[in-house]
Order: structure tokens, then C-alpha cells, then sequence
């Protein structure tokens, strides 16, 4: 399918193409491979963290892991913003802020939006990008489903037992498809369950666009590893905006968009008596996003 747009419109759109155009780089990352099995270890803004991270030598940090016998951390994950919009930065901080220090009981379950919500002003959140259907716009709190993604990596790395969690209706920059949640104050939560019979500490941390977060407890966890598969794709429209800058025969992609996609999940568990388990998680969907094209009006 082929729109045409013409400048006059373009005010009421910048906000969505904006975002959208931090999403092109993400599309290439899963074309490149040739393939509809989705390699995790390639995505460039969304992983596992094994190193060190900046928090575990402070005093205020360890002295809590000291309280609660949690020296063993369980998992991390790290995720980036490529280009953060006004406000998102700030909420994600923020979010980090509140939900370090959390600590989650033995059999308890964890919600986020009691957590950290309401997303409002009242609780220091600023206006920030959300999905509302396959539109971006604006929100207080926008910016918080990337607590929500990089958490619900966590909770599966650690082995725990998630309760709820939506994906997004389009992909999203900062993890493969398949591996992100969004929340909804009221509607959409990511919960999940502390199933050990030990409390778990939960610590966030940024730094500049890059979010932290970590799980510590008293027993590793087995080794759990994604595996994802393409099953469906929609095809992208091509939208084209006429920019009299141009000449006749020449075109710009201002944004590459991304087709449609539905996507199988697994996870695979290998024990420490080498016991494998293969972990279905269903299949997500995601709205495809249309490629933005200037080109010269018809003369």
C-alpha cells in the first residue's frame, strides 16, 4: 500500500516519526541475518549483563544485601534508549529510582504498577512517548515500558514465575520481538512471582539512556537462554511526503519502517544436574510501521 502525504500535514505527525525513526535500525537487525530465527546475542541494545555493575560496591547497597543474606545475583539485563525523546530519560530514571532497593518475600508477587504506579505528576513523572493502538503520542510516564521490558528479562533470567505481562503493538528499539512488556496503569501490568523460598532484592540503576537492573538472592539460577522464531509477517506500507526541496527524480527515506510480525517464544532451562527444559511462551504481535519516503511534488 502507498500514501501520499503533503507537507501542510506534517506538524501533526512529527511526534510519531519521529519515534518511529529510532525503530528503523532495530527492522535491519533482523533482516541481516538472513533468517526468521531471531538472534538475541546480535541485538545491539538489549542483553544479559555478566560484568560487574557500578552499584554493587556502594555501602547503602551492600548493607542491604547484608540484611537480607542476598549476595548472589541472580540476574541482570541492561537496555538503551538509541535516541531517548523528551521526558523518557527522565521517567526511566525516575522509575529506576523508586523501584531500587524493592524487596519481594518469598511467595509474593511482584506488580509494577503498585509498585511504581500511578504514573503521575504527584509521583514525579513528566509527559514521555507511548503506544495508544499503533499510534505514538504523548503521556505522563511514557517511557516506563522500558522498566517494564527490562525487568520482565530479568524475571526470566532468574528462573521466576511471571504472572502477567503484554507485549507491545509494535516493536520496540531496545529488545528483540518477543521479549518486551508494557504496562497500563489500571489495565496492563508485568507481575511475576517469587516462587524460592528466599526474599529477593531488586536494584535499578541508569546511566545516561542505559538502564540497569538486577535480582539478587541466595541460589544461582539454572542457565535460561531466549530462542525466538518468526512465524508471520506483514508487509510495510510506504508513505510518501512531498518535500519541493527535492528534485524531480529524487527520493529520501526518512524513516525505514518495520513489517509486521508475529513471533513464537521459547526459553530454554538447563539445571545443574544438566537437566534440560524447553518452555513455550507463546506467540506476540506486532503492527507493522510504515516507510517514510520524501520525494518532489508532481510537477
Amino acid at each position: 500500500m502507498i500514501n501520499f502525504i503533503n507537507n501542510r500535514r506534517m506538524p501533526a505527525v512529527l511526534l510519531v516519526l519521529a519515534f518511529l525513526m529510532v525503530m528503523g535500525s532495530f527492522n535491519f537487525i533482523l533482516k541481516k541475518h538472513g533468517s526468521d530465527n531471531i538472534s538475541v546475542k546480535a541485538h545491539p541494545y538489549g542483553n544479559q549483563v555478566k560484568g560487574e555493575l557500578v552499584w554493587e560496591n556502594r555501602l547503602k547497597f551492600q548493607q542491604l544485601l547484608d540484611k537480607y543474606d542476598t549476595h548472589v545475583r541472580m540476574a541482570a539485563f541492561e537496555t538503551t534508549l538509541p535516541d531517548p525523546l523528551p521526558g523518557e530519560e527522565a521517567n526511566v530514571a525516575h522509575a529506576a529510582d523508586l523501584l531500587a532497593g524493592t524487596i519481594l518475600s518469598p511467595g509474593k508477587v511482584f506488580s509494577m504498577n503498585l509498585a511504581l504506579g500511578p504514573y503521575s505528576r504527584q509521583r514525579g513523572f513528566q509527559d514521555g512517548p507511548a503506544y495508544v493502538g499503533s499510534q505514538v503520542t504523548k503521556t505522563v510516564g511514557g517511557g516506563v515500558c522500558k522498566i517494564a521490558s527490562t525487568l520482565y528479562n530479568v524475571a526470566i533470567l532468574a528462573n521466576l514465575k511471571i504472572i502477567e505481562r503484554h507485549s507491545h503493538g509494535m516493536q520496540v528499539p531496545y529488545v528483540p520481538p518477543g521479549q518486551d512488556a508494557t504496562v497500563s496503569f489500571g489495565s496492563k501490568d508485568l507481575k511475576f512471582k517469587n516462587h524460592t523460598e528466599q526474599p529477593i532484592v531488586i536494584w535499578a540503576d541508569t546511566n545516561g539512556n542505559t538502564l540497569y537492573i538486577a535480582l539478587y538472592g541466595r541460589i544461582k539460577p539454572p542457565q535460561v537462554t531466549w530462542h525466538h522464531k518468526v512465524i508471520n509477517r506483514q508487509e510495510k506500507q510506504t508513505v510518501y511526503r512531498y518535500d519541493s526541496t527535492l528534485a524531480p527524480s529524487q527520493e529520501e527515506v526518512v524513516i525505514p519502517g518495520a513489517d509486521g510480525l508475529a513471533v513464537k517464544s521459547w526459553l530454554k532451562i538447563i539445571y545443574p544436574d544438566h537437566t534440560v527444559e524447553e518452555k513455550a511462551l507463546g506467540v506476540d504481535y506486532y503492527r507493522p510501521m510504515a516507510k517514510v519516503v520524501k520525494k518532489a511534488p508532481p510537477q
